[in-house]
């Protein structure tokens, strides 16, 4: 893409912002809850229609039940890539309210952040995740913690998951659901993602996120391939069911 071509998107991204943020805001202000759930899906899939990443969904994404959704994590585009499949919010760190524009779009999209310097804060935001589900809401966890390099999974961490258990206790959940998330970058360019290629569009460690961001707006060609699994009945056992959604992310990244 040329010079000219990457400030036309980008000065139709900003012209989008300049009216969904706005509208976004009222949405939480006035608890307007068709467009509150609606907005975000609708600028995710214009920054990546902006940007040629195309997602390639398979499965199928929560209904209405409580769910939380347990995924791996690659990059900062897994954000955006989730973000335009289904209305759902994130579990996010506590850093990144803070990030300039980033963080902005995080709280409108109704993030939970997590402190995890604080012992207290599992426990906090459990119950926060709690009080969200007992609204029937999708909240996606990135179970790994961090970002991976794209060619490994990293094991997926139980705590949070305990937001199910705590929501089964209100008299008006019945059941609450885990749904595994796969999330596989395939194709660059029409060409297969190496192994070795996949560090260059993950985004993890103490990478700079300035050189991914530049090659973002490029506009090269990206296909990714979301594996949604069959949701998982919580049974109690917040271990044992992490532990089976982990398998089942691994066994759709094999496959993707």
């Amino acid at each position: 893409m040329t010079s000219i071509g990457v400030a036309f998107r980008l000065l139709l991204l900003g012209l989008c912002s300049l009216v969904l943020v706005p509208l976004q805001m009222l949405a939480l202000r006035f608890h307007w809850s068709s467009m509150l759930h609606a907005l975000p899906v609708w600028f995710h899939r214009i920054i990546l229609t902006l940007f040629n990443v195309r997602v390639i969904e398979r499965g199928t994404p929560p209904s209405d039940a409580p769910t939380i959704v347990v995924s791996n994590h690659v990059s900062w585009l897994d954000i955006p890539v989730i973000g335009s499949l289904h209305p759902l919010s994130f579990i996010a760190k506590s850093e990144v309210e803070g990030w300039p524009v980033i963080g902005l779009f995080a709280r409108l999209q109704r993030s939970v952040f997590i402190d995890r310097q604080r012992r207290k804060a599992t426990v906090e935001v459990n119950d926060a995740l709690a009080h969200r589900l007992v609204k029937g809401e999708a909240l996606v966890l990135f179970a790994e913690g961090t970002t991976s390099d794209g060619n490994r999974l990293l094991p997926f961490r139980s705590s949070l998951v305990g937001a199910a258990q705590t929501a089964l206790m209100h008299d008006s959940v019945e059941r609450v659901f885990l749904q595994p998330l796969a999330i596989a970058y395939t194709s660059r360019n029409g060409l297969p993602v190496t192994r070795r290629e996949r560090p260059f569009i993950a985004w993890y460690g103490d990478m700079d996120l300035g050189p991914h961001l530049k090659l973002f707006i490029r506009g090269i060609p990206l296909d990714v391939v979301v594996t949604w699994g069959e949701p998982i009945p919580f049974n109690g056992s917040r271990k044992q069911a992490t532990a089976f959604a982990e398998a089942e992310v691994r066994r759709a990244l094999k496959a993707a």
